[in-house]
């Protein structure tokens, strides 16, 4: 062997060396990362595994805390509150710690542990800057107490409300910020079922805010207030609800609030020339409006309908009232459970199962049409003026008053703009919004048959959202039915009243499908066959208009193809006219456009 052989055979040992040393330690530094990895993985895993059992401790302590404070437990209520405060901080610190943050950002995994972080920093907000300040609430508070609200003592509460109503609101506003496509089917679950919850928690806080607020002006604590109380018969349709048949006035001054004067929509008689219209509500809806006092809310914008009413009613009294309110029977049963049965002189008493059939079916059997506003609006009086005196649950007429805000049956309008812009788009204010958070689709009924047919009719409506576009919009799909239970013979001539659809018993109905803000309607089917519709736009949402009878006992569907504006989101909403039987309704979502 040459020297020069020898030499390449040493650089070639040395160079299997290197290549070996570099091999351990790329090895050692693959174990060591691994390890770290696999030690970091079951960190969190272990993390996680104490966040689950704290947050399920916490869930359970919700449920409880709920049922101590609506049984009236105080202290109770304390005691399972400090244990929640407990399980919501371990929950806050098994997700907060760097393995955890680690965690979030490694692929996988990482959405699902910052769900659950998020989460997990909500109930703890929640559980120390919301929940306190609600139990420290005295709910009699917001409850007449001898015909008096205690305005006092409702001004004082308020700071303390907006505080909670603000930590409440930024923790519903953080998780919804929560992208839920990459979600593990448990935590999708989990974060969509705590959304429903802080939803309707950020809805009562956010009434219970405004009352302390608002309710002390409101009901005369700087000056006497008056107002008209509305009734809307849901027996003969119109788009917030009912035809407003009949009004009284309600006097507040102190927190003390007095019914007055009552009368009918047929007495203030019709208007002519018609009372000015915006040219957008006139196209949609003729004068008609501006005529007569029981079409006003053809229109499904409440302000509109509530200051033309009071115009009519200045009019015709020379009185000018601070504000609207309209309420239904469906409110009427609801409140009925708390005061209990409720006697209207001269008239049937008012019991909570019944009093829905009571006014919009067998009043109607048995008293003409005028009788029947009259009946109407005693009774209206005669239940307010119960929850005004009566020594009543305040959970229970809270819950009332939430239900049927939430299903849009008492709706409010102030004749002060200052206040008016305070309520913004609440429910309570029916005020359709020319801008939208979600996609939302209007579907509301008006009688065309001139009768008292509504009380029959069961609606549904399922909306699909559908592909996304080219040019940003999104494709929605609404699918209204609309059923009559009505008999084929043996109604009174008040409840079958002009029969404008030819046959008496046949109930027509005009939809008004309202567009998303910003959107279009495409076009529709009528049981499967294409069908013209009117059309024309309100605030900013193209609206179509199609004429559906029904005969006793059958079941119309109206199909109907719609375009959002530009949006990404998979989410859409209904709105929806409150009948006196509730709506059956689904809205099927998609993935967002991005995924």
């Amino acid at each position: 062997m040459t020297e020069r052989d020898a030499g390449q055979r040493r650089q070639e040992r040395s160079r299997r060396r290197t290549r070996a040393r570099r091999i351990r330690r790329a090895l050692l530094a693959s174990l060591v990362a691994g390890s770290l990895l696999m030690l970091g993985a079951g960190w969190v895993g272990f993390r996680g595994w104490q966040a689950r059992a704290h947050l399920l401790n916490a869930a359970g302590l919700a449920q409880e805390l709920s049922a101590d404070v609506v049984g009236g437990d105080i202290v109770r209520a304390q005691r399972t509150l400090a244990a929640l405060q407990e399980q919501a901080a371990l929950a806050r610190d098994a997700t907060g710690d760097p393995g955890w943050w680690l965690g979030q950002h490694s692929p996988y995994v990482g959405d699902d542990l910052s769900a659950v972080s998020r989460i997990a920093v909500a109930i703890d907000d929640l559980a120390r800057g919301a929940f306190p300040a609600l139990l420290r609430t005295d709910l009699a508070t917001l409850v007449p107490k001898e015909g008096r609200l205690d305005l006092a003592r409702l001004r004082a509460m308020s700071p303390e409300l907006t505080a909670a109503n603000a930590t409440v609101q930024a923790a519903r506003t953080n998780l919804a910020a929560v992208p839920t496509d990459r979600l593990v089917t448990q935590v999708r679950a989990a974060l969509g079922g705590l959304r429903t919850e802080m939803d309707r928690l950020a809805s009562l806080t956010a009434a219970a805010d405004q009352g302390a607020r608002l309710l002390p002006p409101l009901l005369g604590a700087d000056g006497p207030r008056s107002y008209l109380l509305l009734s809307q018969n849901l027996a003969e349709l119109r788009a917030t609800g009912g035809m407003f048949g009949s009004y009284a006035m309600i006097r507040a001054e102190g927190g003390r609030v007095n019914m007055e004067q009552q009368g009918t929509s047929a007495s203030l008689r019709s208007f002519t020339p018609p009372i000015s219209l915006d040219p957008a509500v006139r196209a949609l809806y003729t004068d008609l409006p501006g005529i007569y006092p029981a079409d006003v809310n053809l229109t499904p914008h409440f302000p509109t309908a509530a200051s033309l009413y009071r115009e009519m009613f200045r009019r015709r009294t020379g009185i000018g009232v601070d504000g609207v309110l309209a309420v239904d029977p469906v409110v009427l049963s609801y409140l009925l459970k708390a005061t209990g049965p409720v006697s209207v002189p001269g008239n049937p008493t008012l019991v909570s199962d019944r009093v829905v059939r009571t006014l919009l079916n067998d009043s109607y059997q048995q008293l003409g049409d005028q009788d029947q506003d009259r009946f109407f609006a005693a009774s209206a009086a005669a239940v307010f003026d119960a929850f005004l005196t009566k020594n009543v649950n305040p959970r229970v007429l809270l819950s009332a008053f939430d239900r049927s805000i939430t299903e849009r049956r008492i709706l409010f309008w102030s004749a002060r703009p200052g206040e008016q812009r305070t309520f913004g788009d609440s429910r309570m204010t029916g005020s359709l919004p020319e801008q939208d958070t979600v996609p939302t689709v209007g579907v509301f009924l008006n009688d065309g048959s001139g009768a008292k047919l509504g009380y029959y009719l069961r609606p549904s409506a399922t909306l699909t959202v559908g592909d996304c576009r080219a040019d940003g919009r999104r494709e929605l799909r609404l699918r209204f039915s609309l059923h009559s239970s009505a008999p084929k013979t043996g109604l009174s001539k008040s409840v079958l009243g002009l029969g404008l659809a030819g046959d008496p018993y046949t109930a027509r109905t005009l939809v008004n499908v309202f567009s998303p803000a910003g959107g279009a309607v495409v076009g529709g089917r009528l049981d499967g066959r294409e069908v013209a519709m009117g059309s024309g736009i309100e605030r900013r949402r193209q609206v179509a208009v199609a004429n559906v009878e029904v005969r006793p006992g059958a079941t119309r569907t109206l199909e109907v193809d719609l375009l959002t504006a530009t949006t990404s989101t998979g989410a859409a909403d209904l709105w929806l006219t409150p009948t006196a039987t509730p709506w059956i309704t689904q809205v099927l979502s998609a993935p967002t456009c991005s995924q």
